[in-house]
């Protein structure tokens, strides 16, 4: 299968400049830096290497997704944080995961001995939390459900309709981030669990960021994410067009 390899970067100059060289060009079939608006060289950085680049009209990672989503050539793609986060040398096994038949592969922060070195009490208490939901209220297995390192089918975001605004206006509106917009890998983790997607976690530790700041408010962001997740609890299962083909 053809793979797209999907960087996403606001302004991430020192860790594309440290992680990236460590990506093997040959691992994947395309490579596209969605840029967030970056301001430190990020983007003339990844022109000069060679690699495609997007530069978001708006800020907010769902926004990025959907604006670089018709790029995208792959019909698997793999996310990825050039900020240090992700490491490189699991590439391989997130897509070798995929061709064993399986539609989500997470590059897990939790199982098998992996742990983040990015993880502060607050954030590690909430991966817990909101994978534990998960789990709960949609019969999945995860130990990580949030983390954007990971591979799948390109397209599971149209068959759980990840690009629809309206399961994320509301509660961006409610809780004031309607200007940077969530991220869908949470609510990709709960419907995949609760319409049967085949989903594989391989162990792969989080180092410490290179460079680079989170630019958003921990605890809006987590409010925002677990009203999503029980608002989709309380919605009637959507018909098969959800469902895995």
């Amino acid at each position: 299968m053809k793979t797209t390899l999907l960087v996403m970067a606001p302004n991430e100059i020192d860790g594309m400049k440290a992680i990236m060289p460590k990506v093997d060009p040959d691992w994947v079939d395309q490579i596209i830096l969605c840029d967030g608006g970056s301001t430190d060289g990020t983007v003339e950085w990844a022109k000069a290497q060679g690699m495609t680049v997007h530069v978001q009209s708006r800020p907010g990672f769902r926004r990025g997704y959907i604006e670089v989503w018709p790029m995208i050539e792959g019909e698997v793609v793999l996310t990825f944080s050039p900020d240090g986060n992700s490491l490189p040398e699991k590439i391989p096994e997130l897509l070798a995961r995929i061709e064993d038949g399986y539609d989500l592969v997470i590059a897990s922060r939790y199982t098998g001995g992996a742990r983040s070195e990015d993880d502060s009490l607050l954030t590690g208490f909430g991966n817990w939390l909101f994978t534990r939901t998960i789990n709960v209220l949609f019969g999945g297995r995860y130990r990580d459900s949030l983390v954007i390192f990971r591979a799948y089918r390109k397209d599971m975001v149209d068959k759980l309709e990840l690009a629809d605004d309206g399961a994320f206006n509301f509660v961006e509106t409610l809780f004031g981030i309607g200007h940077r917009k969530l991220s869908w890998e949470p609510l990709m983790s709960a419907r995949a669990a609760r319409y049967g997607y085949r989903v594989a976690e391989i162990p792969a530790s989080e180092p410490p960021r290179i460079g680079g700041e989170r630019r958003f408010n921990l605890l809006q962001w987590a409010a925002a994410y677990y009203l999503q997740f029980l608002i989709e609890f309380a919605r009637p299962k959507k018909p098969s067009r959800f469902k895995k083909q």
